[in-house]
């Protein structure tokens, strides 16, 4: 039986320079079972070992899409009998924002320290913590579980930067603002194509029992983290704490303008804003001619005109690393 057992994926980003190290790390505690994959399509074969050594907790050390593929086959693959440990992630991808939300920053490798640390001192129950999960059904196989998906404009934007800024080698913070600089200036003069992201298309939001909206949207999140981008907190929304938070923002500099003020105050959702949705539920539906949207960094896109669905999981157990 391992204490934890760390799930590598080599070819992300951070592991590049990392990953010697986490070896070493892992090397001098036996009580770590260390399994690394080269492919996202190992990581079936990577959890059904894992089961078999029972760790106490499952770290994944990678990017958002490992995180994302190693999720859904921990809680859709019934390895662990239905009941999972605790999974911690190590901040080591391109956004990081899953394990931002669990209070992980800074060197994985700390990271890393801090869950063995919450092991053996018998205090791991007092940082568990529970998050549902959106679960995205677009007609494949089985739905594949997250925790944050962008759409609208924000896809487009976060393609465009993942395919014709990270090309550049640019820092990802100089990446990030670049592309959304690229991203707004294109949205105010309604331009689109070419150097610049393209311009958005109609898209229809359907909530079940909240009605639907539609429209060209500059921003779409959907997301079951208590943080959205820029460390940015939720606000619960009619007392319905842990349900997917779907934000809208319809396209246009106003509504935009809008959605910032409210968040800035901390008001966003507490009153209704023009060209801004922020609603909660547990089914949301997704259609439209290029209804591309992104999951934990994954690409997923409506086929044969069906729509994209999204439900909520029950919650499930992950370690907080903050003290």
């Amino acid at each position: 039986m391992a204490s934890v057992a760390l799930l590598s994926n080599p070819r992300s980003t951070g592991n590049r320079s990392l990953l010697p190290r986490v070896r070493e790390y892992c090397a001098a505690h036996p009580d770590i079972f260390h399994y690394e994959v080269e492919d996202v399509d190992q990581i079936g074969e990577a959890i059904r070992t894992i089961a078999m050594v029972s760790p106490r907790v499952v770290a994944i050390n990678g990017g958002d899409g490992t995180v994302q593929a190693a999720l859904t086959e921990l809680y859709s693959g019934g390895h662990f009998g239905g009941s999972p440990p605790p999974v911690a992630v190590l901040p080591n991808g391109k956004t990081n924002l899953i394990a931002l939300d669990l209070g992980a920053e800074g060197d994985p490798i700390k990271a890393l320290e801090r869950v063995v640390e919450l092991v053996e001192s018998g205090r791991l129950e007092d940082h568990v913590i529970e998050r549902q999960l959106i679960a995205l059904d677009s007609g494949g196989t089985r739905p594949v579980l997250g925790m944050f998906l962008g759409g609208a404009y924000l896809a487009d934007v976060m393609l465009y930067c993942r395919h014709r800024i990270y090309p550049l080698g640019l820092p990802n913070g100089v990446s990030h603002f670049l592309a959304a600089m690229l991203g707004l200036f294109a949205m105010l003069f309604g331009l689109g194509g070419g150097r610049l992201p393209p311009k958005p298309e109609p898209m229809t939001v359907s909530l079940i029992r909240q009605g639907e909206f539609k429209g060209k949207f500059s921003l779409l999140i959907v997301t079951t983290l208590e943080k959205l981008l820029l460390s940015i907190r939720t606000n619960d929304h009619a007392g319905e704490s842990g349900k997917m938070k779907l934000l809208a923002v319809e396209r246009g500099l106003g509504a935009l303008v809008r959605m910032l003020g409210a968040t800035w105050r901390g008001t966003l959702g507490q009153r209704q804003l023009e060209g801004v949705h922020f609603e909660q539920g547990d089914e949301i539906r997704i259609e439209g001619k290029r209804s591309n949207v992104i999951l934990d960094g994954e690409i997923f896109e409506a086929k044969g005109g069906k729509p994209i669905i999204l439900t909520s999981t029950q919650p499930v157990p992950f370690l907080r690393l903050a003290a």
